[in-house]
């Protein structure tokens, strides 16, 4: 993989893709605009409601003014902290736990100077500026990537990635990126050993082939790449790879090196530096302890409030469903738990009450793959039922479910006897932990999933579940039942 002076020569004046430096350089502008935005707001609504038209000062500055300097250390605060970097901007939740430090610092900051200066700074300004900026920071990186990802669904607004290895991981490799086109990270290439020839047809795409491991270089300038992915591959050596680190040094492309390892999240791996070699350390999945007693305790509590909060909407629904037609108000049917254990899971009733002796003249039209019966227009389902479906308001039942310690908030969907019974390999792993009402094949598409997203899913929340995952997730479902998209 060593590189040719013609190359070395067209990376100084090529790399990387010029479209590609100015939406990110527009992008961070907007980040720090709004980040601004936010904190001039946090200052002077902190001010307003703490001291009205009549703001006082501190050593002859005024209120409004003491808010304008925190607002500029909490900038200097957000850009120490990496929160303008580009690998940290419009996937995954490292860019929202960024903002919470920073914002973690900057109230540790305020505390020291007001006590090594003894200033007497008003105790309900401090109590409100800090959190109010902290929650207006956050929901404006929210908005903003938002919009980030209306723009990727229309592809624009991604980074050029070339992808380089040998052919079944870089394969894998483009399906994972294609999988996730919010990630932002758009495959326009790829480099094989044997070099080019036919492309590659991976997830309904041809991606061109368009160099060999010794032409990396040149291969990025020609599809304007500005990132650069490396999957598995025997001619790759550590030693080629530190090579073309160093090549790529200044250019501004982003090396990427994808581990065999893949659904592993950062929180169980560390880096492990033995003789001088970085060894990724993985954790085992933690399914038993303390922070599975806290699981516990969350969902029981959260659950308890919840149906406390709901019962007068429980009750209005089990009004509509009684009178939609014949049968129970709940639906009452026997699912798998945690180790294989069978409990009776709650729901409203959605189906006519012939519903299950039905099911056998409709398995032809099964519009689902796998073990799992979908269809868009199931014949079976009430007016009432196919409302309370759009929005999944027939689940809220499961909180029953939940505070009896059968199932979870959040976790792998339940399944029932029948489908256990077709499992194969790993999709057992689905019931090492409970089953949730919701989880991230909710929040990933719902019925539109086919059967092996929908395992692959789960397991990856088996293998990587954190209170911090269950939060986002829990979030996530509400912006998913509101828009009532995946379900059916």
């Amino acid at each position: 993989m060593a590189l040719s002076v013609e190359e070395r020569a067209v990376t100084a004046l090529s790399l990387p893709s010029a479209d590609a430096a100015r939406w990110l350089r527009r992008y961070r502008v907007c980040l720090l605009l709004g980040d601004a935005t936010a904190l001039l707001l946090a200052g002077v609504i902190a001010v307003q409601a703490r001291f009205g038209a009549s703001a006082g000062g501190v050593h002859g500055l005024s209120y409004y003014g003491v808010a304008a300097l925190v607002g500029l250390a909490w900038l200097a605060a957000l850009a120490s902290s990496r929160c303008y970097e580009a690998r940290f901007l419009g996937s995954g939740p490292e860019e929202y736990r960024r903002i919470s430090n920073a914002s973690v610092h900057v109230v540790a900051a305020v505390a020291l100077v007001c006590y090594g200066l003894k200033l007497d700074v008003a105790r309900g300004f401090v109590a409100l500026v800090l959190p109010l900026g902290t929650v207006l920071l956050l929901l404006g990186r929210y908005v903003a990537r938002q919009e980030l990802y209306r723009k990727r669904r229309h592809g624009r607004c991604s980074h050029r990635v070339l992808v380089v290895g040998a052919a079944g991981p870089a394969e894998d490799l483009i399906r994972q990126l294609r999988h996730e086109p919010l990630a932002g990270l758009q495959v326009v290439g790829a480099c094989l050993p044997g070099g080019g020839g036919a492309a590659l047809e991976v997830a309904g795409a041809q991606i061109p082939v368009v160099g060999s491991l010794s032409t990396v270089v040149a291969a990025m300038t020609e599809v304007r790449a500005d990132t650069l992915a490396i999957a598995s591959s025997p001619g790759i050596t550590g030693e080629a790879l530190r090579r073309l680190s160093y090549e790529l040094e200044g250019t501004g492309v982003d090396l990427l090196v994808a581990p065999a390892l893949t659904n592993v999240t950062g929180t169980r791996i560390h880096i492990r530096p033995v003789a001088g070699l970085p060894l990724l350390h993985v954790d085992e999945p933690e399914l038993t302890g303390g922070r599975k007693v806290v699981k516990n305790v969350f969902d029981w509590s959260t659950a308890l409030v919840m149906l406390v909060l709901l019962l007068p909407l429980l009750l209005g629904i089990s009004v509509a469903v009684r009178l939609s037609s014949k049968g129970p108000v709940l639906f009452r049917q026997i699912r798998v738990g945690r180790d294989g254990s069978l409990f009776c899971i709650y729901k409203f009733r959605t189906m006519y009450a012939d519903a299950e002796q039905r099911l056998a003249e409709l398995a032809a039209a099964n519009e689902h793959d796998g073990v799992l019966f979908k269809m868009r227009e199931d014949p079976r389902v009430t007016r009432v039922g196919r409302f309370l479906r759009h929005y999944s308001l027939d689940e809220f039942p499961q909180l029953v479910n939940v505070i009896r310690g059968q199932m979870s908030l959040v976790g792998p969907r339940p399944p029932l006897p029948s489908e256990v019974e077709q499992y194969e390999g790993h999709a057992h792993r689905r019931l090492l932990v409970r089953p949730g009402c919701t989880g991230l094949w909710q929040v990933s598409g719902r019925s539109n999933l086919s059967w092996e997203d929908t395992v692959r899913l789960d397991l990856q929340y088996v293998e990587n579940w954190s209170l911090g995952l269950d939060l986002l997730i829990l979030v996530k479902s509400v912006l998913a039942v509101v828009r009532g998209s995946g379900a059916y």
